[in-house]
């Protein structure tokens, strides 16, 4: 893998690894770090970093402590695990009606944060101290700006010659909690949730699930109403569409995001002169094919020869 920091190839960050009480040596862990470019782009691509083959204990604090020994505090914002992102993504099968502009006639920020509480109230209470990650996962560092992001990358770019790793862990003593025996210790006594906690929280999960299903009942309706690629309109038996279900407002969400892609792709050539030099670049094309065109047909009469009816 190449380490070039101006490019989109992984670089690769090394990291000292201390020895721990089952393994009394130093190691080095490998982490590649590449620009954040997502199928998907999002507004914060251009300051972020995608991480792959983390350690199976990462934390924040400790990406907090890397990214300080190379660039120094300030830098950092937050990071965001494999593990995560599906959790993000599975939780909400139909926030694509806000999107477009189906929410409520409140305010945005206010629906979003009682939102918010809502899912929050509905998470069962925690039972691990810490989660680990599997092999190989990844992640995404959010960083302060663009700048920030320039120096990471030439900064893994020198660790090459001054060999001089960041230590995996180092200073995070009591902001971390520890692994091993404590670890399940811990993990035993949370596993004893108290009773009317787990109730409450099975409540809340459940008002939860009803509203996302409504709105992706809502949103299927919607969609359903609006004309399609070839200006089309579905008709449904009885003039009233079935509720939709999950796959239904995933699929409605897919297709306003492609939607939206497209509609941005024909926005490259908004500018007059681009339209002027696509217009005269489709005209030479045309004047080319029509001299091709006259050359092939005038080949063919030279080839079958002055015509004679018959008498």
């Amino acid at each position: 893998m190449a380490n070039d920091p101006a490019g989109d190839q992984f670089a690769i960050l090394p990291i000292q690894m201390p020895p721990v009480q089952s393994f009394k040596h130093t190691a080095v862990h490998e982490v590649r770090v590449r620009r954040n470019a997502p199928k998907i782009p999002t507004p914060n691509d251009s300051r972020s970093l995608f991480l792959k083959n983390i350690p199976a204990d990462s934390t924040e604090p400790h990406f907090r402590a890397v990214f300080t020994s190379l660039v120094g505090a300030g830098r950092f914002e937050s990071i965001t695990f494999e593990r995560d992102e599906k959790a993000a993504l599975a939780i909400d099968p139909a926030r694509a009606i806000k999107a477009a502009g189906f929410a409520r006639k409140r305010k945005r920020s206010d629906v979003e944060d009682e939102e918010k509480a809502e899912e929050e109230a509905a998470r069962l209470p925690e039972i691990w101290t810490r989660q680990l990650h599997r092999s190989s996962s990844t992640a995404i560092v959010l960083l302060a700006d663009e700048k920030s992001v320039q120096l990471v990358l030439k900064a893994i770019a020198k660790l090459k010659k001054t060999m001089k790793y960041p230590i995996w862990g180092e200073h995070l003593v009591g902001d971390v909690p520890p692994l091993g025996a404590p670890w399940i210790s811990s993990h035993l006594r949370l596993s004893r949730a108290d009773k009317a906690e787990v109730q409450k929280a099975t409540h809340a999960f459940f008002n939860v699930f009803n509203r996302k299903e409504k709105e992706a009942a809502e949103l299927s309706k919607r969609l359903r109403n609006e004309p399609d690629e070839d200006g089309f309109v579905t008709v449904t038996r009885g003039g009233k569409a079935a509720p939709a279900n999950q796959y239904e407002a995933e699929e409605a969400r897919r297709k306003m995001i492609e939607k939206a892609a497209k509609k941005k792709s024909e926005m490259t050539d908004f500018y007059r002169f681009q339209l002027r030099e696509r217009r005269k670049q489709e005209q030479a094309q045309l004047l080319k094919r029509f001299e091709e065109d006259k050359k092939k047909v005038s080949a063919m009469r030279e080839k079958r020869g002055k015509f004679k009816p018959e008498t």
